[in-house]
């Protein structure tokens, strides 16, 4: 049976005053394919029927809270029931949502980092593959078309042997104490009870970790950390500066920061190896740089007939027409509802699935774990434990 309707999803977050549960939204519609129906937006009850009013939906099918969710949703008929849920809550609180809807028969897709600590993150990964449920994880930046081309050079050999991996990540928002001011994503962010045992190298490092994992496919084998707060009455991080072991011989380097005054988003990765250098940047995400020592540097760019055919699917628009930050959102859901088709559907999953799983996630809640390990000891180096 295939798929001839748009998929039906529910949130779990994502209501008044929230960032990131507008960008969820606009990504999972961008193509078409899935349309929002139901939500528990909130924990104050309240407040997610006022959210639920502003997106016009049914206030039958927006819920004081996310089991009851779970119970109403998973009671309706088969051609009504939601096909996944999309959970944009605060870090401690993806993991309990995260399970039940798994266990009740639903496909989930869940913001980053994928639980509060790595416990929990192993814990799902047992549920994911119990359940056999699709488990989508957004780490959104690797869906940019030219992320994709600079994976498709490394695998292809285009650089020779990776011998250096220069990952960073800067912002200056938390520059000043604004959560002390009550700015609610600041407010969570840093809390340790909210965000779990890292602030800035959990809330941005992951994406760095993330971003230079899928392009080189190096594994870590160990890391030396060090992790400052440097805005006094702060409780975790809000600066990280860390080096990297990988598996094979490669070193890198990762720094992710949040008060680099003056940053806004400043995502970039450079890939350094035997024949050529790469380097792209999430503020520029439409070019790709590839350095060569005998010969003048390429500019690579997006729309192109040139590129490989990975980054060429995930491109809408012509070249000039410049592609970013919602694009490369909306490219993670169009790979997972291919995914959540095929399980809604009794299909087998296609073969060539490209979004980030609940394997990143345990992954990504491993680094955090292992840099603050490190740092507390004295940015010792420490190995980096098998998953």
């Amino acid at each position: 049976m295939t798929m001839n309707r748009k998929l039906r999803f529910g949130m779990i977050g994502g209501g008044r005053g929230a960032f990131i549960g507008a960008i969820h939204r606009i990504a999972a519609q961008m193509d078409g394919r899935a349309e929002l129906v139901a939500g528990a937006f909130s924990s104050d009850p309240a407040r997610s029927k006022a959210s639920g009013a502003d997106l016009f939906l049914d206030p039958a099918r927006v819920y004081g809270s996310y089991a009851e969710m779970a119970r109403a949703e998973s009671a309706r008929a088969a051609g009504e029931r939601l096909d996944f849920v999309v959970i944009v809550t605060p870090n401690h609180q993806h993991f309990p949502p995260a399970k039940l809807f798994l266990e009740t028969g639903f496909n989930v897709v869940c913001d980053k980092p994928v639980t509060f600590d790595l416990a929990e993150a192993k814990k799902l990964r047992a549920i994911v593959k119990r359940t056999k449920k699709v488990f989508v994880l957004t780490h959104n930046y690797t869906g940019n078309a030219m992320v994709k081309q600079a994976r498709a050079l490394v695998r292809d050999g285009r650089l020779g042997d990776i011998r250096k991996v220069v990952v960073e990540y800067p912002q200056g928002w938390l520059a000043r104490r604004i959560e002390a001011s009550g700015q609610k994503q600041a407010a969570w962010r840093t809390d340790p009870q909210r965000s779990g045992a890292a602030g800035c190298i959990g809330d941005i490092g992951t994406h760095a970790e993330n971003l230079a994992q899928y392009v080189t496919g190096l594994e870590l084998d160990s890391l030396c950390a060090d992790l400052t707060t440097f805005v006094k009455g702060r409780r975790l991080d809000d600066d990280g500066n860390i080096l990297l072991r990988f598996k094979g011989g490669a070193k890198g380097v990762l720094h992710a920061s949040q008060i680099s005054v003056g940053e806004e988003n400043a995502l970039a990765l450079r890939v350094y190896g035997t024949l050529a250098g790469l380097e792209w940047r999430q503020e520029h995400p439409n070019q790709l740089l590839v350095k060569y020592p005998d010969k003048p540097a390429e500019v690579w760019g997006r729309g192109h007939g040139y590129v490989a055919p990975e980054a060429v699917r995930c491109t809408r628009t012509p070249a000039g027409h410049p592609e970013g930050y919602l694009e490369a959102f909306a490219n993670i859901y169009t790979e997972a509802f291919r995914a959540i088709a095929a399980e809604v559907s009794g299909r087998p999953l296609p073969k060539d699935l490209d979004f980030p799983t609940i394997d990143d996630g345990v992954r990504g809640m491993a680094f955090i774990a292992t840099a603050v390990k490190s740092s507390k000891a004295g940015a010792r180096w420490v190995k980096f434990p098998r998953l």
